[in-house]
């Protein structure tokens, strides 16, 4: 008698989990026609946005949709691409990039996530420092020394900066206006990563203990839940059992 329910609510979940997936990825494909051209042969960043959207299983003419917002057609003009700059649990250092039309909401939902985990909202300047903007690439080699060394080559031929390896994957770091190149080389070379974009990623890690880092994950599954926030940066270096 119980089993139907229970599939039905897991089904609404999904559909649900989707429904706020799709809506981040729309406004981002919104505000990178704006940043640049609609086309996304000549705009890097809304080609990368329409690719993660086409991974999502995104149907091309809502993708279509979302350029046409961008480019000033059914309000899309009023979307803002804002970064919001403050301080986690412990001290640790955040970056909360936002996609929205309401920046007044945006900015009180954020502060509202910052409080209740024992955070605050800094001023523009206060923490990006601490970070610099990147592309990466992440490959899963399984500490396979014949498969890191595979990544390591073809990134360095194809201009990466750095390759990290650690987790059981090899990160590839080029300069932001390089991933395109590196990304399609690394394809080239049947490398296809588990994730790859352009982002904050922290010039140094601050140890945490258990305790913050599990109100730090909290903080973070609630700003990633928020309908405006796109990405959440952090400096944290949680401990092996965190995530």
């Amino acid at each position: 008698m119980g089993r139907g329910p229970s599939i039905e609510g897991r089904k609404n979940a999904e559909d649900a989990k989707r429904a706020k997936v799709f809506t981040k990825l729309i406004r981002e494909i919104t505000v990178a026609t704006r940043s640049g051209v609609a086309d996304p042969a000549g705009n890097p960043r809304l080609r990368a946005a329409v690719d993660k959207a086409l991974s999502a299983n995104m149907t091309k003419d809502t993708i279509e949709r979302a350029i046409k917002r961008g480019s000033g057609a059914d309000g899309g003009a009023d979307m803002q691409d804002l970064r919001y700059e403050g301080y986690g649990p412990g001290g640790v250092a955040l970056i909360i990039e936002c996609f929205t039309d309401n920046p007044t909401r945006t900015v009180a939902d954020v502060r509202h996530a910052l409080t209740k985990h024992g955070g605050n909202l800094g001023t523009s300047g206060s923490v990006a420092f601490q970070f610099t903007r990147c592309g990466e690439l992440a490959y899963a080699t399984r500490g396979d020394a014949a498969a890191e060394e595979k990544v390591l080559e073809a990134a360095l031929d194809a201009g990466a900066d750095d390759v990290i390896n650690e987790g059981g994957e090899s990160t590839v770091l080029c300069a932001p206006e390089s991933f395109e190149a590196v990304q399609q080389a690394l394809i080239a070379a049947g490398l296809r990563a588990e994730h790859a974009g352009v982002g904050m990623r922290p010039n140094n890690r601050v140890a945490v203990s258990a305790e913050t880092a599990e109100t730090l994950l909290d903080l973070v599954e609630k700003l990633e839940g928020l309908d405006d926030v796109s990405e959440v940066y952090h400096n944290a270096e949680l401990p092996a059992n965190g995530t």
